[in-house]
């Protein structure tokens, strides 16, 4: 299936506009290291990263001379290479699923569910989290639906915690090296519950798992199941809770991206997880509202959209 990303077009936060002219690079990375709060341990590794800063700054502007639908900017990662970028915000991992849970066919027709729906503007979605330099993203998707689904059931939004599940899942997810949402989900069940974030704070690394927190049993789940490969039983699970999804996200333009309706790549290789909290129709084009885990300083805050073509 070929698709088509689209980003909301709504800046949350200021980036900075790629410079052409290699004379200003210097004033610029300085400029851009104020507004990040970026500090290094030398200055050998500031200059190693002014260096990546240069060439970031080249793809963009290369990239933002042509009639693209979107545009780049040196976001939050503009010191980063695309291999350290992919190798610390990604962690989607493959792994053979229960079969059992393979099989879910959602009865009903797809006319039978709204045109639109928002799981923020329905209180089901709490803010942006950002998992920082940890392979932890099918954490942030995991709690990411279970808060949702207890809003729904409870009228209760709690923020729950990832940092339980990097440290005390460990029956296939290997914390900040990456995991499953299944399997997460899994753990929640067998373990009667999870912790709020509140109490067992996201610390972005791997750690002991704190066996009297994971006691603490805020929220729980009953069971999960997985979706076929349909985007019709998609959009109709959707329509009921916000949906923890796998995408790919190791493509250079998403770690710069800045603004518009992304028309680049989009490999069949799933990599990220994220969640899904709600989906639409603008200008004739039917989207995904997809809430991310790479904080504020990326794209448009915390969310954008993704449609099928």
């Amino acid at each position: 299936m070929n698709f088509l990303c689209i980003f909301a077009l709504a800046l949350l936060f200021s980036t900075l506009s790629a410079s052409s002219s290699s004379s200003d690079i210097s004033q610029l990375f300085e400029t851009w290291c104020k507004e990040h709060g970026k500090t290094y341990t030398s200055q050998e590794e500031r200059s190693r990263r002014l260096k990546v800063f240069e060439d970031n700054n080249d793809f963009v502007t290369q990239h933002n001379k042509g009639n693209s639908s979107y545009t780049l900017a040196l976001n939050a990662f503009a010191d980063l290479t695309h291999h350290e970028f992919k190798s610390s915000r990604l962690g989607l991992s493959a792994a053979p699923l229960n079969p059992d849970n393979r099989n879910l066919k959602i009865t009903g027709a797809v006319s039978d569910i709204p045109a639109s729906i928002d799981w923020r503007k329905k209180g089901a979605v709490t803010n942006v989290k950002d998992q920082g330099s940890c392979g932890a993203c099918w954490s942030f998707s995991a709690t990411g639906a279970i808060e949702g689904i207890n809003k729904i059931v409870t009228g209760s939004l709690v923020s729950l915690s990832e940092q339980e599940l990097i440290e005390c899942d460990k029956s296939f997810n290997d914390g900040c090296g990456g995991g499953l949402m299944d399997y997460a989900f899994q753990f929640v069940i067998n373990n009667h519950g999870i912790d709020e974030e509140e109490d067992y704070p996201y610390r972005a690394r791997d750690g002991t798992c704190n066996k009297e927190k994971m006691k603490r049993r805020v929220v729980t789940i009953d069971k999960y199941v997985d979706l076929p490969e349909n985007e019709k039983q998609l959009l109709q699970a959707v329509a009921a809770q916000p949906v923890s999804v796998g995408i790919c996200g190791s493509e250079r333009a998403f770690q710069m991206y800045s603004k518009g309706i992304f028309t680049g790549p989009c490999s069949t290789s799933l990599d990220h997880a994220v969640l899904i909290v709600g989906y639409g129709s603008e200008n004739g084009v039917d989207y995904w509202i997809v809430k991310n885990s790479w904080g504020t300083g990326w794209g448009n805050e915390w969310l954008y959209t993704y449609a099928a073509q």
